[in-house]
């Protein structure tokens, strides 16, 4: 594996072993680095990285990073995995390959206001490449992406794949608005018209509004779950 290369726009930050970059690039982030900052673990059995977002935007509006995190997660796995590999993203940040949990995305911010600007929003990836040798077969709905035949990928080179598939997504929603990362998303997404339980509402996950807030139905109305309410920390 070597080193990952990155778009001019973003500044990689490799570290190793235990190291977490989700909370690494919190913590770079409450010191004031630059957003674009890119932390990133890649190990033969997992990836984990970790994005640096300054937003100007609101919270409830800056947290459609996540789902074009997760939009440009799944065009960078397609673009790579054979063609019967397919990717679904979950509202909460799950990621599904072939119709079981294959990683996710985690998401950070500096406050969990939704109606003020951050000073930092930090987005996480982790995805295993093999499974624990203890799990296949015990965990049915889990996976990794070796087990879907996705041998011939190396983790550096769906990391750089992956950051750079994101920024056409970001620099959509940036020129267009949210409405084709909508549309895309409404596409990939895991669980739509299911039953869903979101702290202590519960219902059927009917959809997204504008800013990927979740739509969940039950007897007497639809709730209104804000993104920002899966927000490390946050308390619903």
């Amino acid at each position: 594996m070597g080193e990952p290369t990155f778009p001019p726009l973003l500044q990689g930050y490799g570290v190793t072993g235990a190291m977490d970059p989700f909370d690494q690039a919190q913590a770079q982030a409450a010191l004031g680095c630059d957003a674009g900052l890119v932390v990133h673990n890649v190990q033969a059995d997992r990836l984990r990285a970790a994005m640096v977002f300054a937003p100007e935007v609101p919270l409830d509006q800056a947290m459609v990073m996540l789902p074009a995190c997760g939009i440009g997660f799944q065009n960078a796995l397609g673009a790579l995995a054979p063609p019967e590999v397919a990717v679904h993203l979950e509202w909460a940040g799950g990621i599904r390959v072939n119709g079981a949990s294959c990683g996710f995305f985690q998401a950070a911010s500096s406050g969990t206001d939704g109606s003020q600007a951050p000073d930092w929003l930090v987005i996480g990836l982790e995805v295993p490449f093999i499974q624990p040798s203890n799990a296949p077969g015990l965990t049915p709905d889990q996976t990794a992406l070796y087990d879907e035949g996705c041998v011939d990928i190396d983790p550096a080179q769906l990391l750089e794949s992956w950051a750079r598939h994101m920024l056409v997504w970001i620099n959509r929603w940036s020129d267009e608005g949210t409405g084709p990362l909508h549309r895309e998303w409404m596409g990939l997404a895991h669980g739509v018209g299911e039953a869903a339980t979101v702290g202590d509402q519960a219902g059927t996950f009917v959809g997204v509004d504008e800013h990927f807030g979740m739509l969940l139905r039950d007897d007497k109305t639809t709730h209104l779950i804000p993104l920002r309410m899966i927000l490390k920390g946050h308390a619903p």
